[in-house]
């Protein structure tokens, strides 16, 4: 019989500076982004990921000029993706877009909100 590792709940109480927590909602925000989405982000950074996706991608910012909508495909650095809108938008050609995940051959983009 094999043990289960004891699964760690995701959670993580975690205190810091005011000062911090403030700039890193700034940041977030200036991305479109949920703080608890944005600091997983920095820290996925010094996670080495499996995929040349993950290592090449996430975190990149691209112009929605490179989402061709009928075909629902995405050029990235001359490679093309399938592509899912984070929160089920729909992609716009005149909008920028940061990727979050590489999924395969299917990356999750977030329209990144102007101030």
């Amino acid at each position: 019989m094999v043990k289960e590792k004891n699964m760690k709940s995701g959670n993580i109480p975690l205190r810091i500076d005011p000062k911090l927590h403030e700039f890193l909602a700034e940041q977030a925000s200036k991305e479109g982004r949920s703080l608890n989405n944005y600091i997983t982000q920095l820290l996925m950074a010094n996670y080495h990921p499996s995929n040349f996706e993950d290592r090449q991608f996430v975190g990149q910012v691209i112009s929605g000029k490179d989402i061709d909508i009928k075909s629902g495909l995405v050029n990235v650095s001359g490679i093309y993706y399938r592509y899912l809108i984070d929160n089920s938008a729909v992609a716009k050609s005149d909008e920028d877009y940061v990727i979050l995940e590489a999924n395969g051959n299917i990356l999750t983009l977030r329209q990144i909100m102007k101030d």
